[in-house]
C-alpha cells in the first residue's frame, strides 16, 4: 500500500518509482493524493495508466483535476500554463474523462485519512468523509455543468453545518483541494503560497491548528510543494505527512510505503528530469479561483 504525492502529468517518473518500488497490481495498492494531470509533459499518459490500473490506484481529485474536468464541461478556459489539451482532444477523452469523475475526493483506508490539500480543524474524520461523498455525489451525476459554474471563488471562507447548496459544496472543494492555511476557528486564506513559515499575520497551516479534530488519526496529504525543505524527506508532523515533493518542479516523486501499524511508513523517490519545467510553483490570481493554483 503506497500513498503517492502530486504527479502533474509527470509519467515517466511515475514509471520509474513504480519499477523502484516492484510494483504489482495483482498485489499492491497505490494511492494518489491528487493533482494527477496538468503543468508536466505527460497528463494524457498518466490518466491512461492509472485507470488501467483499475482498483488498484485509488486516485483522490485535486484543484487541478477538478479544473481539468472543468474545461471538459466548457465551464471554464485554459490557462496559459495548462498542459491538458491533448486529454481532451484524445480518442479516449470521454472514458478518461469519465473514470476521472469517479474518483475520490477523500480516502479513509488503513488508518490513513488521505486529502489533496487540507481538512478543516473543525471536522472530524467521519464529517470529513460524509462532506467528500457530498461532492462526489454531485460529480458523479448529471448536472456537471451548473456545478462547476459555480464551484470557483473563495466565499464563504469558514464552515458553517447550515451552509447549502453551492455554498456549502465551495467551501468543501476549497478545504479539500486548495487549504494551506487558516485561522484557528478554520477561516481559509488562499492568497499564499508559502511555507509553513511563512503564514500570513493571523493565520497558520491547517495542521498546526490547537484542538484539529482530526489530529488522532494520521493523515496524508499534497498540494504544497513548499512546505518541506528537504522535498527528499518528509516527516510525519502533527499526525500529518506531506507528499508533495514538487516533482513537476524538478524536485522528486515520491511514496510512502504504509506499515501495519497505523501511521507507520517508509520513503521511497525518484529524482524527477522533465522534459518542461515551469520553474515555480504557480500563485493563484487576484481572485484565487479554484483548480488554478499551483
Amino acid at each position: 500500500m503506497y500513498c503517492i504525492g502530486d504527479l502533474q502529468g509527470c509519467d515517466t517518473p511515475l514509471g520509474s518509482l513504480l519499477d523502484k518500488i516492484d510494483f504489482s497490481p495483482s498485489r499492491d495498492t497505490l494511492y494518489i493524493l491528487g493533482d494527477l494531470v496538468n503543468r508536466g509533459p505527460e497528463s494524457l499518459k498518466v490518466l491512461r495508466r492509472l485507470a488501467a490500473l483499475g482498483d488498484a490506484a485509488q486516485c483522490l481529485l485535486g484543484n487541478h483535476d477538478l479544473h481539468l474536468l472543468a474545461l471538459w464541461q466548457g465551464a471554464r478556459k485554459p490557462g496559459r500554463n495548462d498542459t491538458v489539451q491533448d486529454i481532451l482532444q484524445a480518442a479516449d477523452s470521454e472514458a478518461l474523462m469519465d473514470w476521472l469523475r469517479h474518483r475520490a475526493m477523500a480516502l479513509h483506508r488503513h488508518g490513513w485519512l488521505m486529502v489533496h490539500a487540507g481538512v478543516l480543524p473543525q471536522w472530524t474524520v467521519a464529517q470529513t468523509m460524509a462532506l467528500a461523498g457530498e461532492v462526489e455525489q454531485v460529480l458523479r451525476g448529471g448536472e456537471l455543468k451548473d456545478f462547476f459554474g459555480t464551484m470557483y471563488g473563495n466565499s464563504p471562507d469558514q464552515w458553517r453545518d447550515d451552509l447549502k447548496g453551492a455554498d456549502r459544496l465551495r467551501v468543501v472543494v476549497n478545504a479539500l483541494t486548495r487549504l494551506r492555511f487558516c485561522t484557528p476557528e478554520g477561516v481559509m486564506e488562499f492568497g499564499s503560497t508559502e511555507s509553513a513559515d511563512g503564514a500570513p499575520a493571523g493565520y497558520m497551516p491547517w495542521f498546526e491548528v490547537p484542538g484539529r479534530k482530526t489530529a488522532g488519526t494520521p493523515l496524508a496529504f499534497g498540494h504544497w510543494s513548499t512546505l518541506a525543505k528537504d522535498n527528499k524527506t518528509p516527516r510525519l508532523h502533527n499526525n500529518t505527512l506531506p507528499l508533495d515533493t514538487g516533482c513537476v518542479w524538478g524536485g522528486c516523486l515520491t511514496a510512502a510505503k504504509l506499515g501495519a501499524q497505523a501511521g507507520s511508513f517508509e520513503l521511497i523517490a525518484v529524482d524527477c528530469e522533465q522534459a518542461q519545467k515551469p520553474g515555480k510553483p504557480d500563485k493563484p490570481g487576484k481572485t484565487g479561483k479554484a483548480g488554478e493554483s499551483g
